[in-house]
């Protein structure tokens, strides 16, 4: 997978979690039918996504923006929808995750991960 689609994927997954994550706190215990559903879809997809996008780019910064992206859009959902109070200081804490998150993706180290590097021949 290239580099630029392995962060579509990452992305992607990331959105998948904040979906999964709505649903499960919509599912009352798992007894909702159609959170319930959406929760172990969404859940799915997200980790065969992530796991897809760690081949590519490193674990420790590509977990990091998929719990980062994750939570934040979490938040934002929850306060779009009314589930979570209105304070000023949100936003400046969902921006804050959300820098921190970049200045991790344009810190990341452009190699490929060391199962991908070729055998040296120093014998």
């Amino acid at each position: 997978m290239a580099r630029r689609t392995a962060w579509l994927v990452l992305l992607a997954s990331a959105v998948l979690e904040a979906v999964w994550a709505s649903a499960l706190g919509r599912s009352e215990g798992f007894t909702q039918p159609l959170p319930t559903a959406i929760f172990f879809a969404a859940a799915i997809l997200s980790f065969v996504g992530l796991e897809r996008a760690l081949r590519v780019i490193a674990l420790a910064t590509g977990y990091a923006v998929w719990t980062g992206v994750g939570g934040a859009l979490t938040v934002l959902w929850a306060l779009a929808t009314g589930e979570q109070p209105w304070h000023p200081l949100v936003l400046v804490f969902l921006v804050g995750i959300l820098v921190a998150v970049a200045g991790l993706a344009l810190t990341e180290r452009h190699e490929a991960p060391a199962d991908d590097r070729p055998a040296s021949d120093s014998a």
